[in-house]
This record gives C-alpha cells, sequence and structure tokens, in this order.
C-alpha cells in the first residue's frame, strides 16, 4: 500500500509594500523609550551643538533630555503658567520661551533664573525663535501680533498687526537676519522684512496653519494646517508647487530629515509621514499609540523625538552595526561549532551495517482527516479562526485537493446554519484575492447549488449571501470598466503608431512580373469616343 502523501500547498506571491532603501533606513531604529511628562507635549528643539540635547515644552515646565538619559539634565520651571515653544539658539547657549501669561522669557542653559523677561503683548505667546544674528528674538501671539525684540537692550524693535487671528507659528531665516514668515489661523503666510514697515509676500494656505519649515536652501516654504501640507517657492513670489493630502486629521508638525531629502509630518491621526523631497511621494509611515503635537529629529537622524496628547514622549535611538555585531557575538556560544562538526567527515567501513531509523511523519490536522477520507472535518480543520486568517493558502489548498478527488461537493454538503456562515465569511473575503479566485469561484457556485433551496430560512445566511452578491456585482463593474479603459489605450496606442512608407520593389507582387512588364500586361480602361 503506497503512503499517505501531505496536501500539496501551493506557494503564492505575498501581497504587500515592497522592502524599499527608506524601509530599510527608518525600520532601523530600537524599541522606543517612553517617558511621563507633567502634561502634553507641545514642542521639541534639539540644540545644533554636540552633545545636541533637546528640550521638551509640556505643561508649565520645559525639560532638557541628553540623547541618551531618560532623566531630564535640566529643568525650568519659572513659568506661572502653560509654557509654549522653548527654543534653543544656534551656539546652544540660549533658550526662549512663551507663556500663557504673555511673558516671553529668555534663559541660559546653564542657569536656572530667566536672564530676561519681554513684556508687550497682551495674549499667550505661542511663537518664540532667534534671528540668525543671535541678537534678535522673534514672537508671534493671540494677540494677532508678531514682535521683533532687542536682545542685549531687552526692548521691543517692531510690531506688525496685519494678521486677523491667532499666530501659532513662525520660522526666521538662517541666511538672513532681517526675514521672518509667520503662520495664523486666518489661512494666510506672510513673509516680513524687518526693514520694510508692511509684509513683503502672501500666500493663502487655506486652513489654519499649525506649522512652517523652511528648506537649507531657503528657497522653498512648507506649510501645513488642516489635512493638508503645501510646498511653496519663495524664488518665484509665493507660487505653490504640491499639495499633500495624507493624512485624515490635522497636521500639528513637520521636520526634515536625511540632511534635507526627508519631509516628516505629523498629524492627530496618530501617524508620522516620510516624504522623498524629490517625488513628495510617502516612504515610510511610523504609527503611535497617541495623536501627536509634536516631531523633532536629531541631527543624522540618530533620534526621532515624537510628543503626544497624553503626556508621553517617544524616543527612538538608531541602532548601530558595531552594536549589534557585538550583541550577536554574545549571544553566540563557543562550543556548539565543535559539536556540530563531529563526525562530519567519518567514512563508513565496508563490513559496516548501516541501521537506519525510520522517521516518523508528522501530518496537520486537516491532512490526518483526508488520511481517513473524513472530507468532511478536514475542511472544518482547514477553516478554523487563525488558519483561514492567517494562512488562507492552507485552506484554498485543501479546498484544491478536495476539488482535485471529486470529493468537494461531499465535504460542502450537510452543514449547519454556524458551519456554513464560517464557509461564506471566508469566500466573502478572499473571492477578490486574484491569487484565490479560480479555486474559490469553483467552490461557491457548489456552495449555491446545494443550499439554495435553504435561502430564506435563515437571516444570517441571506445576508452573507447578499453581501457576496454586491461583491461579485462590483467586482464584474470594475472588470468592465478596466476593459472599456484597455480597449481605449489599444485605440491610442494604435493611432500613434507612424505608419512608414513600405517601397516597391522592382518585380511586382502578383505575377512575377518587372515593373514595366506588370504596368504593360494591364489591361486599358473604357474611354468613351470624342464628340467632334
Amino acid at each position: 500500500m503506497a503512503s499517505f502523501k501531505p496536501t500539496k500547498i501551493p506557494v503564492y506571491p505575498k501581497l504587500g509594500e515592497k522592502v524599499t532603501q527608506d524601509t530599510l533606513y527608518w525600520k532601523n531604529y530600537k524599541a522606543p523609550v517612553q517617558i511621563k511628562e507633567y502634561g502634553a507635549v507641545s514642542n521639541i528643539d534639539f540644540s545644533p551643538v554636540a552633545p545636541h540635547n533637546f528640550a521638551v515644552t509640556a505643561f508649565s515646565r520645559i525639560h532638557v533630555y541628553g540623547p541618551f538619559s531618560q532623566e531630564p539634565v535640566k529643568t525650568f520651571t519659572r513659568f506661572k503658567d502653560t509654557a509654549y515653544c522653548g527654543r534653543f539658539r544656534s551656539d546652544g547657549q540660549l533658550l526662549v520661551a512663551g507663556c500663557e501669561d504673555s511673558v516671553v522669557r529668555l534663559f541660559d542653559v546653564s542657569g536656572r533664573v530667566a536672564l530676561r523677561m519681554f513684556k508687550g503683548h497682551t495674549k499667550a505667546v505661542h511663537v518664540t525663535d532667534f534671528t540668525s544674528d543671535r541678537y534678535q528674538i522673534l514672537t508671534g501671539s493671540d494677540d494677532y501680533t508678531c514682535r521683533l525684540w532687542d536682545i542685549p537692550n531687552a526692548a521691543e524693535l517692531s510690531t506688525y498687526r496685519e494678521h486677523t487671528d491667532y499666530i501659532r507659528c513662525g520660522v526666521t531665516s538662517k541666511l538672513n537676519r532681517d526675514l521672518f514668515i509667520t503662520g495664523p489661523y486666518d489661512h494666510t503666510l506672510k513673509v516680513f522684512d524687518a526693514r520694510a514697515e508692511k509684509s513683503v509676500m502672501t500666500m493663502d494656505h487655506g486652513q489654519p496653519v499649525e506649522s512652517l519649515l523652511l528648506y537649507p536652501s531657503e528657497g522653498l516654504l512648507v506649510s501645513a494646517g488642516g489635512r493638508y501640507v503645501k510646498v511653496w517657492d519663495l524664488l518665484k513670489g509665493g507660487q505653490p508647487l504640491v499639495l499633500l493630502k495624507n493624512h485624515h486629521k490635522t497636521i500639528t508638525c513637520l521636520a526634515l530629515g536625511s540632511n534635507g531629502e526627508r519631509l516628516l509630518s505629523a498629524s492627530l491621526d496618530r501617524h508620522v509621514k516620510v516624504y522623498n523631497t524629490t517625488t513628495f511621494k510617502v516612504v515610510h509611515n511610523f504609527d503611535y499609540a497617541a495623536a501627536i503635537l509634536s516631531l523633532a529629529l536629531a541631527p543624522d537622524d540618530e533620534s526621532i523625538v515624537v510628543g503626544m496628547t497624553n503626556s508621553i514622549l517617544s524616543i527612538k535611538h538608531r541602532k548601530h552595526t558595531e552594536e549589534s555585531k557585538e550583541m550577536m557575538s554574545q549571544q553566540r556560544r563557543r562550543p556548539s561549532y565543535r559539536v556540530f562538526v563531529k563526525g562530519k567527515n567519518f567514512v563508513p567501513k565496508p563490513d559496516d551495517y548501516l541501521v537506519s531509523k525510520p522517521v516518523k511523519e508528522h501530518l496537520a490536522k486537516y491532512d490526518r482527516e483526508l488520511k481517513k477520507f473524513n472530507v468532511s472535518k478536514a475542511l472544518d480543520a482547514s477553516l478554523e479562526i487563525w488558519l483561514r486568517k492567517k494562512k488562507p493558502e492552507i485552506t484554498v489548498g485543501v479546498i484544491k485537493e478536495l476539488d482535485r478527488r471529486g470529493t468537494l461537493k461531499n465535504a460542502l454538503a450537510g452543514r449547519d446554519e454556524e458551519q456554513l456562515s464560517q464557509l461564506l465569511h471566508f469566500v466573502i473575503g478572499n473571492i477578490v484575492d486574484t491569487r484565490f479566485a479560480p479555486i474559490i469561484l469553483t467552490a461557491a457556485e457548489m456552495i449555491l447549488d446545494i443550499y439554495k433551496s435553504v435561502i430564506g430560512q435563515s437571516a444570517l445566511i441571506d445576508q452573507q449571501l447578499l453581501r457576496l452578491q454586491n461583491i461579485l456585482e462590483s467586482e464584474i463593474n470594475l472588470e468592465r470598466e478596466l476593459l472599456e479603459v484597455l480597449g481605449m489605450l489599444d485605440t491610442m496606442f494604435a493611432t500613434s503608431v507612424t505608419r512608414k512608407e513600405v517601397p516597391y520593389s522592382d518585380v511586382g507582387r502578383s505575377n512575377g512580373l518587372a515593373q514595366g512588364e506588370a504596368s504593360s500586361s494591364r489591361p486599358e480602361l473604357f474611354r468613351p469616343p470624342e464628340i467632334k
């Protein structure tokens, strides 16, 4: 008697995203370190100077963390109310922050007490930043004004009152100390020059603006507001270049990575999208547990720091090849190699007798039932929840084997309402999958033939059959539309091909005569007689 052959499960191509260089690059981070803050993390800013500490603004405090520390190395608590927008100066020595009490405070990173306090705004200050010359500060407030302050004299230099709503973001030029851009909730972006009394350029974002970002060359400006990210060309008078619509909730912050080659956007939908700055296509996606309010990247993408509404600060550090090699060497057991190669080169002698140990064959549950010819139980075993969800190709392989044996109809018949519902659930979920469609369609036809007499007796089965009908109708309509599009494309390709004239040869194609002989042998056309 021949031994039982296990069911051959076909190997189908995997469906999913392609593994690109960006995928490998952005997945090369360690497990995130999570730190509980005192409130929602509204802003994160990295120091431009090594060791690149970062300031975290949360509630009424600003914590300064080291690159690998889980405890703050510095804390600023001299705020009477909620603090906003803690930012480092380009030399990393000073830090400025706004507050709900309308006062702007300037701190020395090595001290605790505020060096300067700038008073002039009448409402909360959400925007602070240093100019490129390090001696001035830009602020934006809920009183609809943006102001420039002189640090040595602690005096106000100028005030701009062109906005009509809260100013929640702004950015200063790193190449020109007089240029800065503000983004308020009145949907407009305004470029200011400190040497002029009014704004020099205005752009309409169309949504309340939440974040602004300048490219290193400062020729392009990126704005985020609502569900949209827009890229503007400042060298062409603020002309819009690109509109990105990849989030489904409000975008809260922007960041640049990979030395300006990648753009990151974070949103309240708990996602961080990574864009290629050349094609502006999404190349990677990060998921987080709560809505994201702030995002920052360390130089050379060494760390990704994200602040969320649930007061959690998430820090991801990049893996290094040296660390991974050390971990592998520690996990490797030294004596194991000698154990496994022992007897590898042993050659048996001619008089030796080989005693072979029979290898026990382990069959899957559905194969054991097939071996006993229990076709219905074999199908039930392949329809277990974890199997049909994680490995649907196994269920399809069992159905194909039953159809090959000619027992598929027997396996499908005689089922109660619950068993039939499980079977229909699997059919509905995989019938439009091009890998499984030919086999599942055969099973679906048999199910309809067997159970057509009981239609109307179960509300659950009737609902699933109607859903199956709707899926098939929509699939047929899609294929019909695709065929129409294919016909249109064929017509376009046929008309776009240039026709080349084929030169006639000296020998006639019809009778093999030369061209002169062929023309002379043709019968002359009838000519009517001339009328005199």
